[in-house]
């Protein structure tokens, strides 16, 4: 069994990380600017070399300015994809 950092859950979160920092025409140095890290910890982020703690996901999410509940869902909807379930399922009741 490989290491939860590098499974499918943990892919898919890393996707629309960089998805959500590339739509707002933020660079790896820039986000890293933001973060007080140094670019190439935020590439090895994005390029599935680094573990994300929740910590900095919710720290990264704040500098691009986006909902971290809604990475949370892909990370979630990854996961319970095989049995059909989605994060909108589990909410609904």
């Amino acid at each position: 069994m490989k290491p939860s950092s590098y499974s499918n859950q943990y892919s898919e979160l890393r996707k629309w990380l960089k998805a959500k920092r590339e739509e707002q025409g933020i660079t790896l140095r820039e986000a890293a600017g933001f973060l007080d890290r140094h670019h190439s910890i935020i590439g090895k982020i994005e390029q599935n070399r680094k573990r994300i703690d929740v910590a900095e996901f919710v720290e990264y999410c704040e500098a691009l300015g986006v909902d971290p509940h809604e990475g949370l869902d892909v990370f979630i909807d990854t996961r319970h994809l095989s049995s059909g379930r989605t994060s909108k399922d589990r909410h609904s009741g």
